[in-house]
């Protein structure tokens, strides 16, 4: 997760019907803060984009398809890579499964290896699934990824560890904290977190493998401050709404870039890495 990021999936607010009346009129039943601006959103998407480029990473669009709701723009979450090629997942929000599938016609399109699925009943979303190397994975277990998503993952990820971090209650079901929410890995030494809000088991957990923390500055948690993606070579792409955050993440000895997010990513709940679907680093 933290390797020189060099080829990334998105997929735009024009490709996930931000601007088609349809898709975009049901943004209060999707957790979202307001009715969505398409076009501020794009424009930041575009940004993204640009800062992703600029990173020397190719990026890749996820092709429209009506299918796909507003939280499509999050492209991290229905699938997740590894080594041996693409799990594809089932997501607990389900308006989202839909996305899985188109997913998986992604990756045949693209010559991408499939290893597997997580099926129904049970339900993984990439948000809540942390590299802690490569032969380690952190999966958190709440309202969008269930024990049986993650019994799922052993099965299908034979030689790793799959470790079960529980989530907290948060804000509760309809605006629920994935993993993700709470931590990110920067480099192979270093995990940005949200302390507070993390297990007892998984801070003691990250503890005993030596990660040092760089908590974020609680003011900004709801602007999605620990949402950082890790660009590798101590390069990190975050949002400009989190200035307190950012200055801590550069006095820890790290690059920050920024892009604006308040309309692509504050206002639906997903910050940098939720945006991204990471597909070769190194």
């Amino acid at each position: 997760m933290v390797a020189r990021l060099r080829r990334v999936l998105v997929c735009s607010p024009q490709a996930a019907g931000w601007d088609t009346p349809g898709q975009s009129s049901h943004w209060a039943e999707l957790g979202f803060r307001h009715a969505p601006d398409f076009a501020a959103a794009q424009a930041q998407h575009r940004e993204l984009c640009q800062q992703l480029e600029l990173a020397g990473a190719e990026v890749v669009e996820l092709p429209a398809s009506p299918e796909l709701s507003l939280d499509a723009v999050y492209a991290h979450d229905p699938s997740l890579t590894t080594g041996r090629g693409m799990v594809i997942l089932h997501p607990g929000k389900p308006n989202r499964v839909a996305e899985a599938k188109i997913h998986k016609k992604f990756c045949h399109d693209f010559g991408i290896s499939v290893l597997g699925e997580v099926k129904s009943p049970a339900f993984a979303e990439a948000g809540d699934m942390v590299w802690l190397g490569s032969r380690t994975l952190l999966a958190g277990c709440g309202y969008r990824t269930n024990a049986a998503g993650i019994f799922q993952l052993r099965a299908l990820l034979e030689g790793v560890e799959v470790i079960t971090a529980p989530l907290p209650y948060g804000y509760g079901p309809s605006a629920c904290l994935h993993l993700m929410s709470l931590m990110s890995l920067l480099n192979e030494h270093t995990a940005l977190v949200d302390l507070p809000w993390l297990a007892v088991e998984t801070v003691e957990l990250l503890k005993a493998r030596q990660l040092r923390f760089v908590e974020i500055e609680a003011s900004e948690r709801d602007t999605l401050a620990c949402n950082v993606l890790a660009l590798g070579e101590k390069r990190l792409l975050a949002l400009e709404e989190n200035p307190k955050t950012n200055e801590k993440l550069r006095a820890a000895g790290f690059e920050v870039l920024t892009f604006p997010g308040s309309e692509l990513c504050i206002n639906g709940g997903g910050g940098p890495t939720c945006l991204t679907r990471p597909l070769l680093r190194g």
